[in-house]
């Protein structure tokens, strides 16, 4: 190597070497999308409130369900007396999950759903219609209960990455209010509502529309109450599930590379094309050539030569040297292919060149004359030129 391109690797190397101790010193941005998964951190994931259910919950049953909630309760003989806890900004069920649901909240069970939106199927299986405001609110809001769980002076306030939500209708029949959104200039309450529960067979569904107040961030800012007292209505059951699967933060695999890894046969020959590989680079890494500089191939000047001579003579009407070298050339081309002695042009050469050319005695006797002709005459003409180049050609095809 010589010294340039090392010189260009150092810096190159130090440059990389700062680009790293940059990235790794400086402070790392807050992520304030929306996760609630068990271990996520983050202000809005939900490991706070799963670790405080586990220490407060300790006489109870506490699951963390990473699945499908079809393919759980398939696999669940029903208790009854457990209740399946899901949290998330959006909650929606396809139609086989929804009717597994059913089934287990039919056996006794309760199912709390805490979502800004609730799919299609749950809103037409229960018979609600919500209202979400899309623009973040600008005050804070103050959920509260038609009970009263929660002293006036120790009200939850929620603010940021807030949507705000409510029940815009519902069935009246089989649906009780729980909470609602204060508010001092809203006489009726009911035009707030955003906590209900709703009976299903021998169990009981719980919707609320804030799953921002069960994140970290609110838990760990005073909100603590709003989200225990909302828990509170599934207290007396002793199971509890707690749903991962269907999270905002739950990481999807979506690389090709997933389903090579997950067969057995294709692992392995990921890994051995990869060994192979480095077996080669490591083997080869030495093995160094020099460039071979590509050798033209010689041209074929014949032409270019002959184009040369050719404008040599026409430029100086020479036509005199070029009849004789044409009849030259003609006459040792007789030599060298019939062998026959050209030395005199005379009848007997006639008769043996008509023979062996296999043209007739006048054609040939008519070419041999002609150029006889020629060769007494001193000054030559175009014409003279032409005429002999014609006659050739045609005794020669």
């Amino acid at each position: 190597m010589d010294r340039k391109s090392r010189n260009i690797l150092i810096l190159f190397g130090i440059a990389l070497l700062a680009i790293i101790v940059i990235e790794l010193s400086r402070p790392t941005p807050i992520n304030w999308k929306s996760s609630y998964t068990s271990s996520d951190k983050i202000p809005f994931g939900g490991y706070v409130l799963f670790e405080e259910l586990k220490d407060l919950k300790e006489d109870k049953e506490i699951h963390l369900i990473s699945k499908n909630s079809f393919d759980f309760l398939s696999d669940l003989e029903y208790p009854s007396n457990s209740a399946y806890l899901f949290i998330n900004s959006s909650i929606d069920f396809d139609k086989r999950s929804y009717e597994k649901l059913i089934e287990y909240v039919r056996q006794g069970n309760s199912v709390f759903l805490s979502g800004e939106t609730f799919g299609h199927i749950i809103k037409d299986s229960l018979n609600i219609e919500t209202e979400v405001d899309y623009q973040l609110t600008e005050q804070e809001i103050t959920p509260t209960f038609f009970s009263t769980f929660l002293k006036e002076d120790s009200l939850p306030k929620f603010k940021k990455n807030i949507y705000k939500t409510v029940f815009k209708s519902f069935d009246t029949t089989k649906t009780t209010t729980l909470g609602h959104y204060k508010n001092e200039e809203t006489l009726e309450r009911l035009n707030q509502v955003n906590f209900i529960k709703v009976k299903e067979g021998k169990g009981t569904i719980y919707l609320n529309t804030l799953p921002q107040a069960f994140s970290n961030y609110y838990m760990l800012n005073g909100n603590q109450r709003y989200a225990a007292t909302c828990l509170s209505f599934i207290d007396n059951h002793q199971i509890l599930y707690w749903d991962d699967y269907l999270k905002d933060g739950r990481k999807i695999i979506n690389s090709p590379m997933r389903f090579v890894l997950n067969q057995t046969p294709l692992r392995w020959a990921h890994y051995l094309l990869i060994i192979g590989l480095l077996v080669f680079v490591i083997f080869t890494a030495k093995r160094e050539q020099r460039i071979i500089p590509i050798a033209k191939p010689l041209e074929n000047t014949s032409i270019e030569f002959t184009k040369t001579i050719g404008n040599l003579y026409f430029q100086h009407k020479d036509y005199s040297d070029i009849i004789s070298k044409k009849i030259t050339y003609f006459l040792e081309k007789i030599r060298s292919t019939h062998y026959i002695n050209t030395n005199t042009l005379d009848t007997d050469f006639i008769n043996r060149l008509a023979v062996k050319t296999n043209h007739s005695v006048e054609e040939t006797k008519d070419l041999i004359n002609y150029i006889n002709t020629l060769r007494g005459k001193a000054i030559h003409s175009e014409e003279d030129l032409i005429a002999l180049n014609k006659k050739i050609e045609e005794f020669t095809l």
